[in-house]
Order: C-alpha cells, then sequence, then structure tokens
C-alpha cells in the first residue's frame, strides 16, 4: 500500500469521531446508523445500547459498510473512506476494557459511566475494514483508489 494513501486514511480516522453505519436488517433491508467511535489503528470501536437493532442485525450478518469523512464546505475538498468490513460484537471482557478505554479518552463525558465496560445495557463493537475505498476529490472530481488490507 502506497504511504502517502496509509497516511491519508489514518489521518481521516483519527481526526473524525462519527461514522456511518451501515448493516443488513433480518427483513433485508439495509440500516445506516451514525455513530461515534474510538479506533486503534484501522480498527473501530463503538458502543450502543445492548438492544440496538444494530447489534441484532451484525449477530446475524456481520458484513457492514462504514463511512468516515469530514464536513466540507466545497466538494472538491472532499476526502473521506467508505469500508466493506466485518463487525462482531465483543464478547471477551478484556477486549471490551481495551475499546471503554479506547472511547472515554476520545470522549471524555463517557467516563462519567465508571462501569461503562461492566454496565449489561451496553453492547461493543469491533470493526475490522477488509476493503477501503479512499476518496480524495483535491485530486480531482470522483478520485477513489481501492485498497484491500
Amino acid at each position: 500500500m502506497d504511504s502517502a494513501i496509509r497516511k491519508l486514511m489514518l489521518e481521516l480516522i483519527e481526526t473524525q469521531s462519527v461514522l456511518t453505519l451501515a448493516t443488513l436488517r433480518e427483513d433485508g433491508w439495509p440500516q445506516a446508523t451514525t455513530v461515534a467511535y474510538a479506533n486503534s489503528g484501522m480498527t473501530l470501536f463503538v458502543a450502543t445500547g445492548a438492544d440496538a437493532q444494530k447489534v441484532r442485525n451484525i449477530r446475524a450478518c456481520d458484513k457492514v459498510s462504514v463511512t468516515v469523512a469530514p464536513a466540507v464546505p466545497e466538494w472538491q475538498r472532499l476526502q473521506g473512506l467508505s469500508m466493506a468490513a466485518r463487525a462482531q460484537v465483543m464478547e471477551s471482557r478484556t477486549d471490551i476494557q481495551q475499546a471503554a478505554r479506547l472511547l472515554k479518552k476520545k470522549f471524555p463525558p463517557l467516563a462519567e459511566f465508571s462501569d461503562l465496560e461492566r454496565d449489561s445495557g451496553w453492547a461493543f463493537l469491533r470493526i475490522v475494514p477488509k476493503i477501503v475505498s479512499v476518496i480524495d476529490y483535491t485530486k480531482g472530481f470522483g478520485h477513489t483508489v481501492l485498497v484491500k488490507l
């Protein structure tokens, strides 16, 4: 992978805090949800309600689509990521604690939930990108690079 592309991918993931997560509902309809996230490299972590539709969707089908992009005033400055990924509802206490630490660091108000990782009302998702479309309109309208991880 080109080092400039890798740098842009990580920069976009690390500087943003919200992504769109698309899952597949049991009735066959896609469902897109906006969620806050933290990351460790290219791996993304989300905390959500344990009974959320997206949790049920991921348990039934782990294939998801994710977008990450900053809001920009002019389309010529658009840069973002569209990712085909695998998602899982985390079960390991150690993994959940790591995800909770990352989320609390990125979103300090979450620290008020001292037992975030112990509260059964939460579910933690790990999202691992497999194919990334890097969108960079600063290089021309529609410019994309496809990266397989």
